[in-house]
């Protein structure tokens, strides 16, 4: 072997140890951020449900959700709490309702942007709190610039308990 071939391979193993070791980096940070978004988002909702005595908690309070064109993986979590005296069946389902302020979009195309629009949580013990759900939206860049209204309908047992719409706006 030359000595021009043996001073690539080291170079060659150098660069990918130290590629591997960047990415492994890169990696750990990102999933340090998104555990650190999820207890904070958990704590405000236990804030929420402490202040407030409610059986649903959606974060962010003002239920105003502001996206651009193209954006994936904004939204909005909520939570329930198990209110009755005995453990119950839950189901949630989010969907577009009004559609109207955006030209070429139909209620339907608005509800298929939704990433986590609807689930079931079985036997919710009483007084137990389900951890925060994360429900997002993947806007494609097409979409027109409007405000698009969404109502997140929670049925315990069947009985919708609650029912908030949230507003969708696309920058």
């Amino acid at each position: 072997m030359s000595m021009g071939t043996m001073v690539t391979i080291v170079l060659a193993v150098t660069m990918l140890v130290l590629g591997i070791f960047f990415v492994r980096q890169v990696f750990s940070v990102g999933t340090g951020a998104i555990d650190a978004i999820d207890s904070e988002v958990q704590s405000e909702i236990q804030k929420l449900f402490a202040e407030e005595g409610r059986e649903v908690a959606i974060f962010p309070t003002s239920r105003r959700i502001e996206l651009r064109q193209g954006d994936s993986g904004g939204g909005f979590a909520f939570s329930i709490r198990n209110v009755g005296a005995e453990q119950a069946t839950y189901t949630f389902e989010t969907r577009a309702i009004d559609a109207s302020n955006c030209p070429g979009v139909s209620e339907e195309d608005a509800t298929n942007w939704v990433m986590g629009k609807s689930g079931t949580v079985e036997n919710l013990a009483s007084g137990a709190i389900l951890d925060a759900r994360l429900v997002t939206f993947n806007i494609p860049g097409t979409a027109p610039l409007c405000i698009l209204e969404y109502e997140l309908v929670i049925k315990r047992d069947e009985v919708t308990r609650a029912a908030p719409n949230l507003f969708l706006t696309i920058k």
